[in-house]
């Protein structure tokens, strides 16, 4: 077994976490809200109480800005080298949002806010996730 150190960043990834349970905290006390983003778009999408879609539209609009301010702050481009290219883009695109519907949430929902709240149903979902992942991965990298 090989270890990448190249992109073996424990530092930037404990912090990057800790901003990410923080946000979701802030997100819970502030509006009584998990943080995931099926969820987030979906109430953008289909509203059902127009007071919620300006924090969501604010909560996406942060999203999409993010990069760009590590960007301002790193000095330097983010490096990105996608796996995949093709067609094979929008069908995994397509699959992923597949699963969140029959899922009832995404991975940032049930992996981050459902299992600190101890939901069954997340750690259920969590489960499924990585079961899943894992045998895409064996599949991809040994079978294809």
């Amino acid at each position: 077994m090989v270890i990448d150190f190249v992109n073996f960043t424990p530092l930037a990834s404990l912090i990057g976490g800790a901003m990410i349970g923080l946000a979701a905290l802030l997100l819970m006390l502030s509006h009584g809200r998990v943080m995931g983003i099926s969820g987030i778009l979906g109430g953008i999408v289909q509203p059902s109480d127009k007071s919620d879609v300006p924090w969501r539209l604010l909560f996406v609009v942060g999203m999409l800005i993010g990069p760009f301010a590590v960007i301002q702050l790193l000095g330097r481009p983010i490096e990105i080298v996608p796996n995949t290219s093709g067609v094979l883009l929008p069908v995994a695109g397509f699959v992923v949002g597949l699963g969140t519907a029959i899922g009832s949430g995404c991975t940032s929902g049930h992996g981050i806010c459902g299992l600190a709240r101890l939901s069954m149903r997340s750690a259920v979902a969590v489960g499924t996730f990585m079961l899943t992942a894992v045998i895409t991965v064996y599949i991809v990298r040994h079978v294809v």
